[in-house]
């Protein structure tokens, strides 16, 4: 497929679409993953190893929601079945649109995406580039060179693979402190963003400064700033005038934990992470200031206890829990259409390539 196919279009696992068939689009979510380089190997408690040891289901949800990443099977979504099911019940909902942003690192799975989407009649987007260091644990990221990076992430939009074409490139992982291997990596998918028109987005490093260091990167890299999203608001950063900052750059910004309650970790020790309430009220802050048509909103469903099978809230919490919370806190319905349907749609079309 030609770069020139791809302008005005949305790029899907099934090939182009009309940007306006995209509809209720979820921005940021994992339909399958496999991120157990995360785990974290419980402690000396005889109940709690066996929790750990345990298949993943309702008996030990309420455990899982606070003891995530300490449960090897709940860190890998790789059944189909299960996956069309909990995609169904969006759909159901309202859904149209969903993007998966596994990436390489974590577990992407091509033809099940692809298997998945005709199965459900959702579009399904995937996603291309590195996630973090940390997470390439068979790959060259280290011994590549940008360009070799950038080529890569063009052939996965333009040839596909596994039989689905990349339609956005990210999540780009990174750490605080960033390494250099993920500084390339990022200029590397910027240099891509030019020779594609494709979205961007960034998975920053957990401290307040992070996402507006990564954003100068992009600036420097001759990045479509206009065009790349920083992810996970509910975690970092938490200053309005650090939110502010980035938006003054033209990017988007992502509220993509809706749904996922968590404030320690044995990895991360004590961290704030906002309730649906509170990124609801800092959402209608940024539209205060008038960046209505730079906010996304998700899931980052990417654990086997956020799925409804498991007793979790599923894909679906947005359209069936936070949409009418946001009306009853006085947002307007205009509103909510921009941020799930006019946003993602702007984002994910194609545009002209700058080279």
């Amino acid at each position: 497929m030609e770069i020139s196919d791809l302008v005005g279009k949305v790029q899907t696992v099934l090939g182009p679409i009309d940007p306006d068939d995209l509809g209720f689009t979820l921005t940021h979510e994992h339909i399958f993953i496999d991120i157990s380089v995360r785990f974290v190997p419980p402690g000396d408690d005889a109940v709690i190893r066996a929790k750990a040891k345990a298949p993943v289901s309702r008996e030990i949800h309420a455990w899982l929601r606070y003891h995530y990443s300490e449960n090897k099977d709940n860190l890998i979504l790789d059944d189909e079945e299960t996956a069309i099911q909990e995609l169904l019940r969006y759909k159901s909902a309202g859904g149209k649109s969903i993007a998966d942003r596994s990436n390489w690192g974590l577990g992407r799975a091509p033809a099940s995406l692809a298997r998945v989407s005709r199965a459900t009649g959702l579009n399904i987007i995937m996603g291309t580039g590195y996630y973090t260091l940390l997470s390439q644990t068979d790959s060259n990221l280290a011994n590549e060179a940008e360009e070799e990076i950038a080529e890569k992430i063009v052939r996965e939009i333009t040839e596909g693979v596994d039989g689905a074409c990349a339609g956005w490139i990210g999540e780009i992982g990174t750490e605080w402190p960033l390494v250099e291997e993920e500084r390339k990596s990022l200029r590397a998918a910027c240099l891509a963003q030019r020779r594609t028109g494709a979205p961007l987005d960034i998975h920053p490093g957990r401290f307040e400064t992070s996402p507006i260091e990564l954003l100068e990167i992009v600036e420097d890299a001759g990045g479509d700033l206009n065009r790349t999203v920083m992810l996970h608001m509910s975690r970092t950063p938490f200053m309005l005038s650090s939110r502010l900052d980035m938006l003054s750059t033209g990017c988007y910004i992502s509220y993509d934990m809706f749904g996922f309650e968590m404030y320690y970790t044995r990895k991360y020790g004590v961290f704030d992470l906002l309730n649906d309430n509170q990124c609801i009220n800092e959402i209608m802050e940024l539209i205060a200031e008038g960046y209505l048509e730079r906010t996304l909103i998700s899931h980052d469903t990417a654990f086997k206890h956020c799925l409804s099978y498991y007793g979790g809230r599923g894909y679906a919490h947005i359209n069936e829990n936070v949409i009418p919370l946001m009306r009853a806190k006085g947002m307007t319905d205009d509103q909510i259409h921009t941020i799930t349907v006019e946003n993602p749609k702007r984002l994910l079309t194609f545009v002209e390539p700058v080279e």
